[in-house]
């Protein structure tokens, strides 16, 4: 009956250390952190390379940093995929939205994070992409990005905004000890279009005729008598400068910022286009 006592009371010695080990661990273990990613059109969406699943995507999952990247899936139109790191806080959500556009100009979004910095008050930091947006808060000018303005507890609504690109609206909560980051990412307005290359307006060129040395002296004054500067081949086109009116030589360009004399029974004049001299 002694040895039956002892037995139990051991038992249940460990039992209680067991459950009190296990409470404890419980109780100090990181609080998980929490991550929301919303897309237009849905995309796949993959956790340090890994797939986890299709937006809208929520989880709570091990706070550490990890690269988050976005596929949209099949449509019409060839969308550019979303790729980032993030800092995932214990006990925080963090929030990707994000609208795929055919390009990265084309494509918006923001990301919405907490960092826990104490105090009594709360905290708002507003950045935007590109740099210098406009932010308004509640309907009010509050500088421009990136901005950290004094800001209330409680629900506010951003506006962010630049010239040629299309406005974000975020509807944010801010908490008293909590700094509340606001990253933004604009699209460039449909309305505006891809500069147009401007057509090349035709320049009068000298053109290197054939000679029986296989290339042509370029000359410091018109005329043989003039000091030989370089030489040039046949079939090379340079900007054409002027002509002497004595010897009907052509000034040319022959190299950028290089200006020398070539006989005309050996160049001719040609209309052409040279973005550059060689």
């Amino acid at each position: 009956m002694g040895k039956l006592r002892i037995i139990l009371l051991v038992v249940l010695g460990i039992g209680f250390l067991l459950g009190l080990a296990l409470f404890f661990i419980g109780y100090f273990k990181p609080k998980e952190a929490s991550l929301n990613i919303e897309t237009t059109p849905a995309s796949l969406v993959y956790v340090n390379g890994r797939e986890v699943g299709r937006t809208p995507y929520r989880s709570n999952i091990v706070p550490e940093e990890v690269i988050i990247k976005l596929v949209p899936e099949a449509t019409d139109a060839a969308l550019t995929p979303f790729e980032t790191k993030l800092n995932l806080v214990s006990g925080i959500e963090t929030v990707v939205r994000r609208e795929f556009g055919e390009t990265e100009d084309a494509s918006s979004g923001e990301i919405i994070s907490f960092e826990k910095v104490g105090g009594k008050e709360a905290s708002l930091a507003v950045v935007s992409v590109p740099d210098s947006a406009q932010v308004k808060i509640d309907g009010a000018i509050r500088g421009f990005a990136p901005v950290k303005p004094p800001i209330t507890p409680g629900e506010h609504q951003i506006i962010v905004s630049a010239p040629n690109y299309s406005e974000r609206v975020i509807t944010v909560r801010t908490l008293v000890g909590y700094k509340l980051t606001v990253i933004v990412k604009l699209a460039l307005s449909a309305e505006v279009k891809e500069e147009e290359p401007k057509e090349e307006q035709p320049q009068t060129l000298v053109e290197i005729l054939s000679t029986d040395t296989g290339f042509l002296r370029v000359r410091e004054k018109p005329g043989p008598a003039g000091a030989e500067v370089a030489q040039v081949k046949p079939g090379q086109r340079f900007l054409f400068l002027e002509e002497d009116e004595a010897t009907g030589w052509y000034k040319i360009e022959y190299e950028k910022g290089k200006e020398g004399w070539v006989s005309n029974t050996y160049s001719k004049k040609v209309e052409g286009v040279m973005a550059t001299p060689p």
